[in-house]
């Protein structure tokens, strides 16, 4: 059979593009099809008076993995930024993750040793194994943090209370008996100077990448039009959801441009109260040092997910992973398809995650 690519990507996010760069790379022919109108997927940034709008949602950069860092950096340049996000409840501020600038604030205390009494104490409320995520909550951080900081959040993050939630999804929470405010532990971190989506760019340099093209309605035109197919998609959407549709949260953000130079002071604050209905504001310009006259914030507002809209959060229970493993079954029948990337495997992936995923399959293809 007369193939006119070697490789079909569906989907110009991170996955699609670093597997389409790597084959390219190796003279494969290669198309690039997305069905929205834009590469980069949910790392899409858009410019506006020299601000980049980090449009589906705050992105920060950040690994411990060398070979992705350095992988990375091909493709852009890296500042210097640290993730320092700021928790609101109900006017107070508290410095994330949970650490001593946290606890100070919370118990007008100083040290670490009277922080870990304290929560020592309170976490005392549970005994025995945790039973659902409140529990979990307790018995890793105490009462009074759960009750300020967690607990209004994650039932919004999540649309059910904490009481109805699965333990596993907070296992561990980053307690730090330090005064320090890098929320990630990981040894690089930065954001990509001029956006990601120039990031993304780069790596598609050279490629035939075609925009506002859904695979699967052109499935006829496109399913025999390369030798593979790489897809990046919800993989119960590719078989026509006949297991039944796995489940995930959205998102809606509202943005808007503010005529001053600094609103929040920080990137990211986090609303931990229950009856707010978004969960943070995002001010852009922070994320890159932006000292321009305006600035531009988003309200990042949790929902109910349905059927062709935007999926984010994986809803990554019993029930829902037991679906999925049905829908693995159906793709290793798939004889020239492979299915990667956050959608694709049903994943909740960091970026750095899903480069590296991205990387070991260009290993297994080319048997580097």
């Amino acid at each position: 059979m007369n193939y006119q690519y070697d490789y079909l990507i569906v989907g110009a996010g991170p996955f699609g593009a670093v597997f389409a760069h790597e084959a390219y790379k190796r003279g494969k022919s290669v198309l690039v099809i997305d069905r929205r109108n834009h590469v980069a997927g949910n790392l899409y940034c858009e410019s506006k008076d020299g601000i980049n709008i980090h449009v589906y949602g705050a992105h920060i950069f950040h690994t411990s993995l060398k070979h992705v860092w350095d992988y990375v950096n091909q493709f852009a340049e890296f500042n210097h930024y640290v993730n320092s996000p700021v928790a609101n409840y109900k006017g107070e501020m508290y410095n994330l993750p949970f650490n001593m600038n946290t606890f100070s604030k919370m118990w007008n205390i100083r040290t670490p040793k009277e922080a870990e009494a304290i929560i020592t104490e309170q976490r005392k409320a549970i005994t025995g194994n945790p039973k659902n995520l409140e529990e979990q909550a307790i018995s890793l951080v105490g009462t009074d943090i759960y009750e300020k900081l967690i607990k209004g959040y994650t039932e919004k993050q999540w649309g059910r209370k904490c009481t109805e939630l699965p333990a596993f999804i907070i296992k561990r929470l980053p307690v730090r008996y330090t005064y320090d405010n890098n929320y990630f532990n990981d040894r690089y971190q930065g954001i990509p100077e001029g956006g990601y989506t120039k990031m993304i760019e780069r790596m598609l340099e050279g490629i035939e990448v075609r925009l506002g093209v859904d695979f699967l309605v052109h499935r006829d035109e496109y399913q025999s039009i390369a030798k593979k197919i790489i897809y990046t998609g919800p993989i119960d959407e590719y078989f026509g959801y006949s297991e039944g549709s796995l489940e995930y949260r959205g998102l809606h953000f509202e943005t808007e441009c503010l005529e001053e130079e600094n609103h929040q002071g920080v990137a990211v604050v986090n609303y931990t109260e229950g009856n707010i209905p978004y969960t943070r504001i995002i001010e852009h310009k922070h994320f890159e040092f932006g000292t321009q006259p305006v600035t531009y914030v988003t309200k990042e507002y949790p929902r109910d997910w349905t059927v062709g809209e935007e999926a984010y959060y994986p809803v990554n229970d019993v029930k829902n992973l037991d679906l999925y493993a049905k829908y693995v079954e159906l793709a290793k029948q798939e004889d020239n398809v492979i299915f990667g990337g956050r959608l694709g495997e049903y994943k909740y992936y960091d970026m750095d995650k899903v480069i590296a995923s991205s990387l070991e399959l260009v290993k297994r293809v080319f048997i580097i």
